[in-house]
């Protein structure tokens, strides 16, 4: 038998372990930044797997190091293990207990995964011709990100590769998605407050209305992807938030919006923040007020080196004859991986959830996600197959 079926059979054969640890990973979603239960957790796992382990890289990430018996590359895998500010709606038995905190897009799916990837590979050790790094990611939900943090505390030294796996509730479950060069943008965001002066609504002529300038700021920043940006680009502005006023009869001070920019280009990035700030600007002066603009960088846009997305891709269509391999278009949501493929080449693949049957329809950010478990294996088999590739392929 081969290494990789003999993997595969292993990793298969941890199935009910495997969903023993996203449940109870479900059941105890930690938000953004604030994970301490989850990296104990991790860590807990590497040491009864003897695996070499850092904790608080970068704030709250752990990162595991499995050496094989021979020099060669350094290949990571990462996965994700924040939870979202959301209360869970699903009637499971694996509901969160904390309330209004669930993991609604599935870092549960990808932190299980990679562990039983962990449990595999660490039997094995002495058949790789290189090291296995395991990079175990908080926050990646809320910016800055934890992706940066952890590369600037060393996770991705002596790294040659990477790749990471995302759950994709829009996909049925028995796909696995890949797409090179640009996958998923990257953007900013922004919060707007104008400042005005306020008075009672039935003095209009004796205020300065921020309500009104606000909204025909809305309005004005439309302008900026229809006439200020490549339309052979993609691009999008969107305002989600809109607050003033606490009373139907008095005009208020201030008025404030919030909102997010994405683009597939990080100069496209800088110069849409350009245009918010200086249209922002002459739309509150014009109307006798004042504005404050702040940006916070969400992520940059994550974009797939083509020959590990192809290898990769041609590697699950010779040797997971189960599941449909999908060329996935480019999408306008962000992932931080992106900062790990600025350092070194990898993927990042998505691997189909979605199943009526189960009740699992509903996408990602949505009080009722859920996604078919066995999405989990799919992540391990490409997971093992991209390691051997690089440092254990027997055949």
């Amino acid at each position: 038998m081969t290494l990789r079926k003999a993997l595969f059979e292993q990793l298969e054969t941890l199935w009910p372990e495997m969903i023993k640890m996203r449940r109870h990973l479900h059941m105890y979603p930690e938000l953004s930044f604030k994970e301490q239960f989850t990296p104990e957790y991790v860590r807990q796992h590497l040491e009864s797997l003897d695996i070499e382990y850092q904790t608080g890289v970068g704030g709250n990430g752990v990162v595991g190091t499995l050496r094989g018996s021979r020099p060669g590359p350094t290949v990571a895998l990462r996965a994700d293990f924040d939870a979202l500010p959301i209360h869970d709606e699903k009637d499971v038995p694996y509901k969160s207990t904390i309330n209004g905190v669930s993991h609604a897009c599935g870092h549960d799916i990808h932190t299980a995964a990679l562990m039983a990837v962990e449990t595999v590979l660490s039997g094995v050790r002495e058949s790789l011709s290189g090291t296995v790094v395991f990079i175990h990611q908080f926050a990646e939900e809320l910016p800055p990100g934890g992706a940066q943090l952890m590369i600037a505390d060393g996770c991705l030294e002596g790294v040659d590769y990477i790749y990471g796996a995302h759950v994709w509730a829009d996909d049925d479950f028995g796909t696995i998605g890949f797409r090179p060069g640009n996958t998923m943008a990257g953007g900013d965001n922004f919060e707007i407050t104008v400042q005005g002066k306020g008075g009672h609504g039935a003095l209009p002529h004796m205020t300065v209305d921020p309500l009104v300038i606000m909204s025909q700021l809305v309005v004005n920043l439309q302008q900026i992807v229809s006439r200020k940006t490549d339309p052979i680009g993609s691009n999008v502005l969107t305002i989600g938030k809109f607050h003033s006023g606490e009373a139907m009869n008095v005009i208020p001070d201030t008025a404030t919006i919030s909102g997010t920019t994405r683009t597939f280009e990080v100069t496209q990035k800088r110069e849409m923040e350009k245009w918010v700030r200086q249209i922002s600007g002459v739309t509150a002066a014009q109307s006798g007020a004042t504005v404050e603009v702040e940006f916070t960088d969400s992520c940059d846009p994550l974009v797939n080196t083509k020959r590990e997305t192809y290898e990769l891709k041609a590697l699950v269509e010779d040797y997971m004859a189960d599941v449909v391999v999908l060329d996935k278009p480019a999408m306008m949501t962000s992932e931080d991986f992106a900062y790990y493929l600025q350092h070194v080449p990898g993927c990042f693949f998505f691997v189909g959830g979605r199943n009526p049957e189960i009740d699992a329809i509903y996408p990602h950010h949505h009080p009722k996600f859920d996604v078919d478990e066995r999405s989990m294996v799919h992540i391990g088999k490409v997971f093992l197959l991209a390691v051997l590739h690089h440092i254990g392929m027997d055949e």
